[in-house]
């Protein structure tokens, strides 16, 4: 959406999520669910009759089964009935859906919740299936081979070294030694990460995105609710000040994967150059996409990058994205930011790409 159009006050008024684990074997993704949902709504003391609208990401494809989505509505609870979607994407892109919702006046309140358990199933084979389905997919290349052509071509252009991957992983996951829900939290310099083996030339061990299983839930806002719910936890509302999605070419050759076009647009029409930012929470599962990521929005040095570690230090598939656009929110609303931006990226080399701006009080 164009930064000079008038949009409707938005507020991220309620934020949860589980802790990112390696893998949970004791609960389904419905149990994984029901306490970040009562937590989001008991954070600003509402139910799920305080909400208008409900939506979803997530996707069949890590759970093997049609329709996963229904299912997940059990740990809402939809009786009576209400309106309800979802998107087989990131949560941050469901939560564009009911941002867009609460643009047209349709409804004042919604929950947007992400789910994906990436243990259940080979995630490289799952995520080929992305690819372009005559040319690209048969191959069946994996993402962190493709993510290592990606980060070659910026070492070959002279953007970035493997120095620079290994200091973005030390700074990653040292920070999220702050973060409760991290799964992957050590103090490790970057030279000695430079020891890390190869997985796949020039990305070693370090540059790479642990495997998590993960869920989120953020609750959105409009008008006075937006006050009086963020009023209730002695906070000032956190207003979505601009957000849009763009996309890349699906087919990879057609592409310089140093640049992120997508991004860049996405970052100028949700107004992201309007002023300082103080923390951008950035969706770049490996170290090298950090760059050209950072590089897209036009981040200064003074930006904190990052402060919750990143997917670095958790990459729950489906829902890394909304927790960015959650941390982003969560610092301002706690005083450590007072603009911030948060990133979320699907597909293969930063394909998809949608930017979210976020202020508080004036």
């Amino acid at each position: 959406m164009s930064p000079a159009r008038t949009i409707r006050p938005v507020s991220v008024a309620s934020f949860a999520q589980a802790r990112n684990v390696r893998r949970d074997d004791e609960h389904n993704e419905v149990e994984m669910l029901m306490p970040v949902v009562a937590e989001v709504f008991g954070n600003i003391s509402i139910t799920k009759d305080d909400v208008d609208f409900i939506c979803s990401g997530s996707t069949d494809y890590l759970i093997g089964g049609p329709f996963s989505f229904v299912m997940a509505l059990d740990a809402v609870g939809v009786w009576p009935p209400r309106s309800e979607s979802h998107v087989e994407m990131d949560g941050a892109w469901a939560l564009y859906e009911a941002w867009t919702l609460l643009q047209e006046g349709e409804i004042d309140a919604a929950l947007v919740y992400a789910f994906g358990r990436s243990s259940l199933g080979d995630l490289n084979e799952i995520l080929a299936l992305q690819l372009d389905p005559y040319y690209e997919a048969p191959l069946w290349p994996d993402p962190t081979s493709l993510a290592a052509l990606q980060a070659q071509a910026l070492i070959d252009a002279g953007k970035a070294t493997e120095a620079d991957f290994a200091a973005i992983a030390s700074r990653s996951r040292k920070s999220a030694l702050e973060n409760p829900n991290a799964q992957v939290a050590i103090d490790i310099a970057p030279e000695v990460l430079l020891e890390d083996p190869y997985v796949v030339t020039p990305l070693r061990r370090h540059a790479l995105p642990p495997i998590t299983d993960a869920v989120a839930a953020v609750v959105l806002a409009a008008g006075d609710k937006a006050i009086e719910w963020a009023g209730r936890r002695g906070r000032k509302p956190v207003w979505i000040t601009g957000m849009d999605h763009r996309m890349e070419t699906h087919s990879l050759g057609a592409r310089d994967l140093t640049v992120s076009p997508s991004t860049a647009k996405a970052a100028e029409m949700a107004g992201v150059g309007g002023g300082p930012v103080d923390v951008a929470e950035i969706h770049a599962p490996f170290a090298s996409q950090e760059v050209i990521v950072a590089e897209a929005l036009g981040l200064g040095g003074d930006t904190t990058i990052n402060p919750s570690g990143g997917p670095l230090a958790a990459n729950g598939v489906m829902s890394a994205g909304l927790i960015r656009i959650g941390e982003a929110a969560e610092a301002i609303a706690t005083g450590r930011a007072r603009r911030a931006v948060a990133h979320a990226t699907s597909g293969p080399c930063l394909q998809q790409n949608l930017v979210c701006v976020l202020e508080g009080e004036a």
